[in-house]
């Protein structure tokens, strides 16, 4: 059973619940208990007729505001259940009418609806935005009807989530679940250390996973893993696979909010524009399969007949052809394993591995530019010294725990042990 305030999203969450159950190898049935709110059955059958549920409506209820509700709640929730058993669903997911405030009439309603099916969970759906104000309809909520778990929607927006603490801190109930957007598949199970992560803008990395598992062609995946072992080129085919992968996950905003440190780019990534992949997309797709191969041939010519395919400027392709080059240039450094070029700390290009050494050999080697032969002369020989003191160094201890200043002889070694120091075959 579904209660919470009107407008608190309880109708698609209801949808979005038994996809959910669905995909875990259930058979669910929904059933339209909200007489009260004009065209909430209607929505409930659109729902679900897109999650592929059948719903249970027998009264089509209000249609507009100027209507009186026919038909009895509480007679629907049960004759539904009775459907649910006849026709052997497993799980039925009652959605009942939402209030504006705590109106003790439309509580009361709540409460008969649950003695009359008598449900397994009563789920209280609270909208993440609601504020601290959470605290005190959770409350009234839980004295009407004792839910039994709280469903957070509108977890989308620039609430954070930080009312669950209140509802789970003050009314002792658990958070189950999670909507996170308007689509049947924003919906997940509620992890609370991932929700204190997102609150800290520390990111959550694992849902971000979990959601690329679930859509990631695995078949595909294995493929790239292959090439990228085998140091092939990364073609702009290999890049609009991706990207189509990247599509089926849903949508790009959603999966960069979920990086750490995301909330101090939160204008940048609100006005981010998802059609910016399609456009992407049609570029690569207005090549020839051996532009796409070796989109070094793409010249002038190539890329106004690209520009004019796409619909899209020639400096756009322009833009798109040079950021994939640095993304090949990358795949193949971190193929090479020599990390990602220009990543402190990693080796390779442009890494901080062996950047010091080489600006001093460098400074070392520079040679004198005075056109003073006298001063020339004197640069000269204070390099000289510069380089003679570089190559003296401090005995600190042999190899092979020797004393300081001490050789290492090979000869103490055991027999044949002088084939691993390369003196032998």
């Amino acid at each position: 059973m579904l209660a919470g305030l009107q407008g608190a999203g309880k109708t698609t969450l209801a949808g979005k619940l038994s996809k959910y159950l669905t995909g875990q190898g259930h058979k669910p049935l929904l059933v339209a208990s909200d007489l009260q709110r004009p065209n909430a059955v209607n929505q409930l059958q659109v729902v679900g007729s897109r999650a592929g549920v059948p719903v249970y409506a027998p009264h089509p209820g209000a249609t507009s505001e100027l209507d009186t509700p026919t038909g009895d709640p509480v007679q629907v929730a049960r004759d539904g259940v009775a459907e649910a058993r006849a026709k052997l669903h497993d799980v039925v997911i009652v959605d009942t009418a939402g209030r504006l405030g705590v109106d003790a009439k439309m509580m009361q309603q709540a409460a008969d609806i649950r003695a009359a099916v008598n449900p397994d969970e009563v789920l209280f759906v609270i909208d993440a935005m609601i504020g601290q104000d959470a605290v005190n309809t959770a409350l009234a909520f839980d004295e009407g009807v004792n839910f039994t778990g709280v469903v957070l929607s509108k977890l989308d927006g620039d609430a954070r989530g930080g009312a669950a603490l209140s509802v789970a801190q003050v009314t002792g109930k658990p958070v189950m679940f999670a909507s996170t957007g308007e689509g049947l598949d924003d919906f997940e199970l509620f992890h609370p250390d991932r929700m204190a992560n997102r609150i800290l803008d520390m990111g959550d990395m694992l849902t971000l996973i979990e959601q690329a598992e679930k859509s990631w062609d695995q078949d595909e995946a294995a493929r790239m893993a292959q090439k990228f072992s085998d140091q092939e080129d990364f073609t702009l085919d290999d890049f609009l696979a991706q990207m189509a992968q990247i599509k089926n996950m849903g949508s790009m905003k959603k999966m960069l909010m979920m990086m750490p440190g995301a909330a101090g780019m939160r204008e940048q990534l609100e006005n981010f524009d998802e059609r910016e992949i399609d456009r992407v997309e049609a570029i690569v797709r207005s090549m020839t399969p051996h532009e796409r191969v070796a989109p070094k041939i793409i010249n002038g010519s190539r890329r106004a007949r690209i520009a004019r395919g796409s619909g899209v400027t020639v400096s756009e392709v322009n833009g798109m052809l040079e950021r994939f080059g640095q993304a090949q240039k990358m795949m193949k450094q971190m193929a090479k394993g020599g990390g990602v070029p220009g990543m402190p700390g990693m080796a390779g290009p442009g890494g901080f591995s062996g950047g010091k050494k080489k600006q001093q050999q460098a400074k070392n080697n520079k040679k004198s530019r005075s056109g003073n032969p006298a001063k020339r002369a004197a640069e000269e020989k204070a390099l000289a010294e510069r380089r003679a003191n570089g190559n003296k160094s401090v005995p600190t201890g042999a190899s092979f725990g020797g004393q300081s200043g001490q050789d290492f002889d090979p000869s103490n070694l055991p027999k044949g042990f002088d084939k691993f120091l390369g003196g032998g075959r």
